[in-house]
Parts: structure tokens; C-alpha cells; sequence
């Protein structure tokens, strides 16, 4: 191994060039970065301590450097001003910043990512992690301009919660695995999105990990391309695809308008149906997701606290001026045919917020808890379940309208 330590970076021969440096507290402590260095990259690399490099960057960085790895771990985070030091002063020689990263913050990587860091890679290095990196700065220019591979056709329904704990979650999960079930005997594909960057349980419902490709996409959605968007999928039962939430709880700014925007036209390019569930609180970019959406159901119950959400939704949506003519609104856990008293107050709710509720979704009472804790959606868990039934029947509704408004046109 021949790397150089420090300042004697300098004394690469002409010969033998340096493309390329490691900055870390000490290499020593990242030894599998060390053998992927040099096998991407042989003699041609230093090393450079955090205490020095952003003096060494910008007295001596030269067009020659192609990257630097910025290699940091979780006792380098009260370091956060000097590692956006060495960033700024790498983006100002033109060179590429790989961060590579072991137990840090999201905030802290966010914070990097956002101010110049090109590419972000965990530690320990998967196989053949390093080279992917390194290929993707290489592809920049052209990735910057990335888009769909196809025109984005498919249709986004988008789920939100009136309130917290309303069954939001529950009927998304339920509701892309029933119209995958269904969509796929008519050659319609359907994808699953949980939009909440916090605590999204679409993992949990369908007992699926959370992993780290999804954070990194959202970090950098400039640089995804529609087979890294595939390769941020689950596959459920054959026939639904899913993207889970981060794999950990990041900033509530993480993503914007223009990320939302060209992660959904890369799922609209690749699916017929898309649902989305999204977040309780709305986003600086859920105006975006409503703007896209055909369908954008909003889930409540008979209480005060959904009934006060609605009205404030409502004087915030017409103060923009933004338009509800996409909305739809749903009651869960509905009064039964027998509640004549629990019927009438669904009625007065309605008329009181001057809103349709479109459908009335029954009660599915202790299954739906189980099948949820268990990670199985309702038709593989009980499939005769009332709740269950309903939703099936939302699924197939939405499947023969769209058939049938293929044949008309």
C-alpha cells in the first residue's frame, strides 16, 4: 500500500498522479475504504487529515483531483463546520465530493448533502460500493438531466389522515395490495409510496425493512434514474411493488417540490397506479402531490377533532385559491346499517362541513390490529373481513371505471 499521508500528497511523480484523496480523522480507522482505493484507483490516491484538508484544497487543488472520499463516523459530527468547509472548498476546484459515512445523523448528512456532497455511500462499503460511487460523479452532467424513461401516465391516488389515528395507513396498505391483486389480472400495475419522511408505517404493515437506497435517493433526487427508482422497491406478493419510508427519522425538509415531482414521474412512467400515503402534517410540497393526484382521499372519523381539520383544510385550500374538485372524502370505522343514531350524526357531519363522503368504511375491529402487528395486509390475513370487502370493492370499482373509460376512448 503506498498511499501518502497529510501534505506529502504533493509528492505524487508525474508519473503517477493523484486523481483522487481520502480526508478522514485517520484511514486507518476505514481500512475497507483503503483496499476499495486502491482497487479503484491502484497508487494513484492520497490521504488528507480533516484538520488540514480545506487549507491543502484550496492552495493546491488542482483539475488533476478527480474526488475525494470524505470518510467520517459518528465522532466527527461536532466537526460539522470544518467538514462544510472541506466540501466548499472542493466544489470551488471543481472536485467531486463522495461522502462516506458510518453511524451519522441523517441531519448532519442532510446538512452535507444539501451544501455540495456529490454522492453519499455507507460504511462498511457494501461490495462494489466505492466503484458504483465513483461511476456516478463520472455520469453527472448526464444525470443531472435524468428523466423518465417513458412518458408519466400513471394515475396517483394520494391517502391523508384528517387526524392523527384515523386509518389512513391502514386503508393505503390495504388498498394498493387489493388493486395489485386485482390490476394484475388485467395487466395493470400498481406501486405503494409511504410519503412520510418520519414515521410511515407502511414497513410495518407489510413486515418489510427500510432500506438505505430509499434514504439515499431522497437525499439526492437529481442524481436517480429510473432503474435506482426500481431498485428502491419491494416486491409484495408477486404483484405489488413498494417503496417503505427512510430508514431513519430525517429532517421534515428533507424533500421539496421538485424532488416529489421527479420521483412521481418516475413512478408514473413505470406504473398504472400509484398510492401514495402521505404524512398527517401537509408539506411545502403536498400542494404538488395534490396538483398530480386524480384521487386525493381524505380519511376521517365522526369526531370533533377530524371535523375541525376538515374546516381548516378547507379555509386554507380556498384562501391560496387551490382547487378540491380531485378530493374525496372518506368516513372510516362508519356506523352500521342498524346505527340509525350513529347514520344521522354521519349525515349532520357531512352537511355541517358541506363536504360528500364519498364512501362510508365499516369497522374491521380487532383483525385489522392483528393483521397490521403481523405485517400481512387484510385479504391474506382475512380476507373475509368487512373492512376488507370494502376496500376489494373500491379496488375493482376503480379498476372497471379506468377499463371502461379505455374502451370509450
Amino acid at each position: 500500500m503506498t498511499w501518502m499521508k497529510g501534505l506529502h500528497i504533493s509528492a505524487a511523480t508525474e508519473q503517477s498522479p493523484i486523481k483522487a484523496c481520502t480526508v478522514s480523522r485517520d484511514v486507518q480507522n476505514f481500512d475497507l475504504l483503503i483496499e476499495d482505493m486502491e482497487t479503484c484507483l491502484g497508487d494513484a490516491w492520497g490521504d488528507l487529515p480533516l484538520a488540514t484538508a480545506a487549507t491543502y484544497l484550496s492552495q493546491h487543488g488542482n483539475a488533476n483531483f478527480e474526488f475525494i472520499a470524505l470518510a467520517i463516523d459518528a465522532d466527527d459530527e461536532v466537526e460539522i463546520d470544518m467538514l462544510l468547509h472541506i466540501v466548499k472548498e472542493a466544489k470551488a476546484k471543481n472536485i467531486k465530493v463522495i461522502l462516506i459515512s458510518e453511524d451519522v445523523s441523517s441531519t448532519v448528512l442532510h446538512n452535507l448533502l444539501n451544501n455540495g456532497a456529490d454522492v453519499f455511500a455507507p460504511y462498511p462499503l457494501p461490495e462494489g460500493e466505492l466503484a458504483s460511487a465513483i461511476e456516478k460523479i463520472r455520469m453527472a452532467p448526464a444525470q443531472a438531466q435524468a428523466a423518465p424513461a417513458a412518458e408519466p401516465t400513471g394515475q396517483i391516488i394520494a391517502i391523508q389522515g384528517m387526524a392523527g389515528g384515523v386509518g389512513a395507513s391502514t386503508f393505503a396498505t390495504n388498498f394498493a395490495w387489493d388493486l395489485a391483486q386485482e390490476g394484475h389480472k388485467l395487466g395493470k400495475s400498481v406501486c405503494l409510496i409511504d410519503m412520510s419522511m418520519q414515521f410511515g408505517t407502511v414497513a410495518t404493515y407489510l413486515d418489510l425493512n427500510r432500506p438505505s437506497n430509499v434514504l439515499q435517493m431522497w437525499q439526492d433526487t437529481s442524481r436517480v434514474d429510473q432503474e435506482s427508482f426500481k431498485m428502491a422497491l419491494h416486491t409484495v406478493d408477486d404483484h405489488l411493488k413498494v417503496m417503505t419510508g427512510p430508514n431513519e427519522i430525517v429532517p421534515m425538509d428533507l424533500i421539496d417540490q421538485d424532488d416529489v415531482k421527479r420521483i412521481l414521474d418516475f413512478a408514473r412512467a413505470e406504473f398504472d397506479y400509484i398510492i401514495l400515503d402521505m404524512p398527517n402534517t401537509l408539506q411545502s410540497w403536498t400542494d404538488t402531490v395534490m396538483g398530480l393526484a386524480s384521487t386525493y382521499y381524505g380519511l376521517l372519523e365522526i369526531d370533533m377533532r377530524s371535523a375541525q381539520n376538515v374546516v381548516r383544510l378547507k379555509n386554507m385550500m380556498m384562501s391560496e385559491p387551490m382547487d378540491m374538485n380531485n378530493f374525496a372524502f372518506i368516513l372510516n370505522r362508519a356506523p352500521k346499517i342498524t346505527d340509525l343514531a350513529g347514520k344521522s350524526r354521519a349525515k349532520r357531519l357531512a352537511e355541517t362541513l358541506e363536504i360528500e363522503i364519498s364512501l362510508q368504511l365499516p369497522d374491521g375491529g380487532r383483525q385489522v390490529t392483528q393483521a397490521n402487528d403481523n405485517g400481512e395486509p387484510l385479504g391474506a390475513a382475512a380476507s373475509n373481513n368487512v373492512l376488507r370487502k370494502e376496500i376489494a370493492k373500491l379496488a375493482k370499482s376503480l379498476l372497471n371505471d379506468t377499463d371502461n373509460q379505455s374502451k370509450v376512448a
